[in-house]
């Protein structure tokens, strides 16, 4: 899922030193490494729902070929995220994994466990919890819109919630490593010190930060 890079609507959070075509900019390039990133699993059909929906044609410029796009729908995040798994449920899809488009590149030994953790009969979830609170990856093998359905989101304990919601369902869930999304000063910070190999990922955004006026904005806080 990802929302187009449009000045003044994405990475809001960094807006406080940042212009909004700088946050924008950045966005951007997340979207392109993460997208170039999972563009290397082999075995799966990949797919990208986009938001807002007049911006297919600027969301079609940025993704590869082998992804198939398609609108988001919904009143809040939970209900779009209910909506794309209905949507590829309907498809004849059996094991889903959902992830944003504005993080750093996830590992991709995530996607295999994932994967391989939802390859059973029964109901299974699977939850990549971020450093803020929230989760960065959620996997469902069967449609559960329990846990998105009046659920309050942007806070420290979406996360927990959800665990809790699919405890009272019984899924049995695996929890994958933390990772973190982009969205204050320490964590662009941090993506200086990523190792090396782990930069190779992110050329785009690294290409981004290291423009001199950002630069500045990132170090000197």
């Amino acid at each position: 899922m990802a929302k187009a890079p449009i000045p003044g609507t994405v990475k809001t959070r960094l807006m406080s030193f940042l212009s909004a075509a700088q946050a924008a900019a950045l966005a951007r390039a997340l979207l392109i490494d993460q997208l170039e990133h999972l563009r290397t699993i082999r075995n799966a059909d990949l797919y990208l729902a986009f938001a807002p929906i007049d911006a297919r044609r600027l969301i079609r410029r940025l993704v590869p070929p082998r992804f198939t796009i398609f609108p988001q729908r919904g009143a809040d995040l939970g209900a779009r995220m209910q909506k794309v798994f209905a949507t590829l449920f309907a498809k004849g899809h059996k094991r889903i994994v959902l992830i944003g488009g504005d993080l750093l590149p996830v590992p991709l030994s995530h996607f295999a466990q994932a994967f391989a953790y939802l390859d059973h009969p029964r109901p299974r979830a699977v939850l990549g919890p971020s450093r803020d609170g929230g989760y960065y990856l959620i996997g469902l093998n069967r449609a559960l819109p329990e846990i998105f359905v009046e659920m309050s989101w942007s806070h420290d304990q979406v996360f927990a919630q959800t665990l809790a919601r699919l405890r009272d369902l019984n899924t049995p869930t695996l929890q994958l490593p933390r990772w973190f999304d982009i969205d204050t000063v320490d964590d662009l910070q941090r993506v200086f010190r990523r190792k090396r190999p782990q930069q190779r990922a992110m050329k785009n955004m690294l290409r981004v930060l290291h423009r001199p006026q950002i630069l500045s904005a990132v170090t000197r806080r």
